[in-house]
């Protein structure tokens, strides 16, 4: 049995509650069935419109929505339909069959984007790649990671780095951006463009296991300043360091040493200026925020 869990998520509708899965449903694909006949193509929605109250089924990447009619409330059926989902997932239940012209090549844009880390160029797609953010430092690691095993091939590929829509691609200093970005955004969109997997059911299931490549740490099980630490880092650092093709991993708290040590990822691994923005941006916040108990910052990998 796999482990695919369901998560609820309300929406700015009433009406309408998303249950978020931990993997992709579709290849980058969305789906709107009105009525049982219209869902003919999915098992999971006519699965679905069996329940009296279910109006429309929405199926697109990771989640599944559904529009309920008013007989019923949705604090009343969502943890029932949450689980009969997560089962239905698990037992290896079809979502959507492809249809001829759907297994044919799917429409992707992709464009390069330059990063403060010279060694590091941005490749952002049309469609979402990943629903976590990982890295790659060699082609062993990229095992479980089709794409990335693949950009190993080319010889001055040193590190991939995935997050959301986008990868950050780092260099070794053989070759210069100008000679080898075409080549490599050409490569990206047509492996995409293909149907071909970013990562395989193998790297999923792993990485529902504690996997240092994975991020961000489980909140879970953190307290206190720790907690409050990383919820800062989601809140305000996060999305800055993503925009330069980044990624900044809570490691560690130091209640004594008022110390807070962190993992940089993708761009910021390596960057000239990632002490700048450690010191001046990161430190600087938490000192802010967390008077008293954060007095410094460090990279544990920079």
């Amino acid at each position: 049995m796999k482990n695919i869990t369901i998560n609820i998520q309300p929406t700015t509708k009433p009406t309408i509650v998303k249950f978020e899965a931990n993997i992709f449903l579709t290849k980058h694909e969305s789906f709107e069935f009105k009525n049982i006949e219209e869902a003919d193509r999915s098992p999971l929605a006519q699965q679905l419109f069996h329940l009296p109250f279910v109006k429309t089924v929405y199926i697109a990447q990771n989640f599944v929505a559904i529009e309920k009619y008013n007989i019923v409330h949705w604090k009343d059926v969502q943890h029932e339909i949450a689980e009969q989902i997560q089962s239905f997932l698990n037992n290896g239940g079809v979502v959507v069959t492809p249809s001829e012209e759907e297994a044919k090549k799917i429409p992707v844009t992709v464009y390069a984007e330059s990063t403060p880390n010279p060694t590091v160029m941005k490749f952002v797609s049309n469609k979402k790649l990943v629903l976590q953010s990982v890295e790659f430092k060699n082609i062993d690691e990229a095992k479980n990671a089709p794409l990335a095993k693949a950009l190993f091939h080319f010889p001055f590929v040193k590190e991939v780095f995935i997050d959301e829509n986008y990868l950050s691609i780092m260099k070794f200093d053989i070759a210069e951006w100008e000679e080898i970005t075409q080549e490599l955004r050409e490569f990206i969109r047509e492996f995409l463009e293909q149907g071909k997997e970013v990562l395989t059911e193998d790297h999923e299931h792993t990485s529902a296991s504690k996997n240092e490549n994975m991020a961000p740490a489980p909140e879970v099980q953190l307290e206190g300043t720790s907690k409050e630490i990383v919820a800062i880092l989601d809140e305000y650092i996060k999305p800055a360091v993503a925009s330069d093709g980044g990624n900044i991993m809570f490691e560690s708290y130091d209640e004594e040493q008022k110390l807070v040590k962190v993992i940089l990822q993708g761009a910021c691994s390596g960057c000239p200026s990632s002490t700048i923005t450690l010191k001046n941006g990161i430190e600087t916040m938490l000192k802010d925020m967390l008077q008293g108990r954060v007095e410094r910052v460090e990279a544990i990998n920079g």
